[in-house]
């Protein structure tokens, strides 16, 4: 790859990134969210058991006091309760309420909406071919970050 089109790769993946991030944020505020806590209280809602801060941590590919900035930030929401473990008093499961399931409708529709908003207009073939790259380009990274990096955030 010549300077010029590597120049053109990053400077398109460096603007689309922060346009999906700064969209992303301003339709994740009607709900009260902000990019990352969307994925975090999904994620959740998953176990309806809930999950630990560092099962949670693990999933997303965080380190544990992340996890745990995050939740405090959402503490005051009342989507989610702590609950103690009662094998181990250090440790307590994060479980989501009912008012945290009745918000999941709402982030899966944004998501949908910013990914219609994002690849609208293309092909199926076309979105294939870019959906396919974006995934081959996300492994190599991965691969070099030596992380499970979840897919959004």
């Amino acid at each position: 790859m010549d300077a010029s089109e590597a120049m053109r790769v990053n400077r398109a993946l460096n603007k689309m990134s922060k346009l999906y991030r700064a969209v992303k944020a301003r339709k994740l505020a009607e709900l009260g969210l902000h990019p990352g806590q969307d994925v975090l209280l999904w994620l959740l809602a998953q176990e309806r058991e809930g999950m630990t801060v560092s099962e949670l941590a693990a999933r997303i590919g965080i380190e544990p006091p992340t996890a745990t900035r995050s939740l405090a930030r959402l503490e005051n929401s009342g989507w989610f309760r702590r609950e103690a473990v009662a094998t181990d008093r250090r440790q307590v499961r994060i479980v989501v309420t009912d008012a945290g399931h009745e918000l999941v409708p709402a982030i899966e529709r944004v998501w949908a909406e910013l990914a219609e908003q994002t690849m609208g207009g293309t092909s199926d073939e076309q979105r294939e071919i870019v959906l396919a790259a974006l995934e081959q380009a996300n492994d190599r990274l991965r691969g070099d970050v030596g992380e499970a990096v979840l897919a959004e955030e």
